[in-house]
């Protein structure tokens, strides 16, 4: 199983790797295009936008094709997209190729997991979409910081390029290595809007949208924030990616337990107090903390935003598979949707606040949007219709978990 799945993790790191690694090298794209870094942050806003609206209106589209063809397909126009991105002779090149990157990313990624859970036997399936996962966090860890550090030495262009030959070596090991398999149509749009518009539906979602708005008011623009604020250089600031990235894996591994054995409202609190907290310490930094202190607390911000905003993603999925598993692969892409509305949003206001304000301002932004996803939380009343997937009854009944 693994050595089949291998290359669909490959792709998702190639993926990931591309989509994350923007907010290291965002500098030297406004620097090398002659353009405000807050302009710049757009790339982040325009990819996540293409990917919430297209990706769904794909799965529909393609929901009759063969999941090998699609991966196939997917995987040629994103090789393509990066090189078509590496070559861009201006900002709006770049934004239109950023397009294409989603799009294809957001055939890819569905696909991907779609093929993993019907290639294994149904006792398997958990541990192979974790699997193919497992590419996104190694993305966080490995890929951001080495694409920052590339493009500190030969410029932006070459992490699109490095993203490309990679992503070249994936599309020969789908089309040489993976069986083709047959799995039920994707649910047609009708039905993916009927179950967005269900209220429990709603308030998972939502809390989806507003957490990954804060992280990615800040995220985008760590890169820059990094230079304004501390002096870091390009290196150190892939240094301090590596150490985002590490606390992200950890966070990736304690959300899964999490949302398994504890409370999830109680834990929610935590993360989401947790995330307004280092969002909130990024813009007191440059005042208070001079030199080495100011660094050491920017690397504990960065940190906890790892450890806590990457324990998110594996609870907000149980929490929706609970509300009803039989609709699981619509309630995912929802959940996926609502990840990359709410990176749009994040983004966008970013850029708004860098252009009224600074980039140290940012940490005011994500800080302010978690306190209100953490008010949104408490005041709705989620209740899931279904069993809790892989409770642990010893620990807590379904019902208690969930809240």
């Amino acid at each position: 199983m693994y050595r089949t799945l291998a290359w669909l993790a490959l792709g998702a790191f190639a993926i990931g790797s591309e989509g994350l690694m923007i907010a290291g090298i965002l500098p030297r794209i406004a620097e090398d295009l002659s353009v405000p870094v807050a302009h710049a942050g757009h790339l982040v806003t325009i990819f996540a936008l293409a990917y919430a609206i297209g990706s769904p209106l794909i799965a529909v589209a393609t929901a009759r094709w063969e999941r090998r063809v699609l991966l196939i397909t997917a995987m040629a126009v994103f090789v393509l997209a990066n090189l078509a991105a590496a070559f861009a002779t201006g900002f709006f090149g770049l934004a239109v190729s950023r397009v294409v990157l989603a799009l294809s990313a957001g055939t890819f990624m569905p696909a991907a997991f779609a093929y993993a859970a019907t290639a294994v036997e149904p006792t398997k399936r958990g541990r192979a979409l974790s699997f193919v996962y497992t590419g996104m966090t190694l993305a966080l860890v490995i890929g951001v910081p080495l694409g920052t550090a590339v493009a500190a030495h030969l410029g932006w262009r070459a992490t699109f390029i490095m993203v490309a030959v990679l992503s070249l070596v994936v599309l020969a090991g789908v089309a040489l290595k993976l069986p083709a398999v047959s799995g039920p149509p994707a649910p047609g749009l009708a039905e993916r809007f009927a179950v967005a518009r269900r209220a429990d539906v709603l308030q998972v979602i939502g809390l989806t949208v507003l957490v990954l708005a804060g992280a990615f008011g800040v995220y985008t623009f760590i890169g820059a924030y990094l230079e304004a604020a501390l002096g870091a250089s390009p290196e150190a600031v892939a240094g301090f990616l590596i150490l985002a990235g590490l606390a992200g894996a950890a966070g990736n591994t304690l959300g899964g337990h999490a949302a398994d054995r504890w409370n999830h409202r109680r834990f929610l609190t935590l993360v989401l107090v947790m995330l307004s907290l280092a969002f909130a310490l990024l813009p007191v930094i440059p005042l208070v903390l001079p030199g080495l202190a100011g660094w050491f607390a920017a690397g504990l911000a960065l940190a906890l935003w790892g450890l806590f905003g990457w324990a998110f993603p594996a609870m907000q999925q149980v929490r929706l598979l609970a509300i009803d598993s039989r609709l699981a692969s619509v309630l995912i892409a929802l959940n996926a949707s609502a990840v990359y509305l709410g990176t749009a949003a994040g983004s966008a206001v970013g850029a708004l606040v860098i252009e009224r304000y600074s980039v140290q301002a940012v940490g005011w932004v994500g800080a302010g949007i978690e306190v209100v996803a953490l008010i949104f939380m408490l005041a709705t009343t989620y209740r899931p219709q279904g069993q809790k997937i892989g409770a642990a009854p010893a620990v807590a009944a379904p019902s208690e978990a969930a809240e």
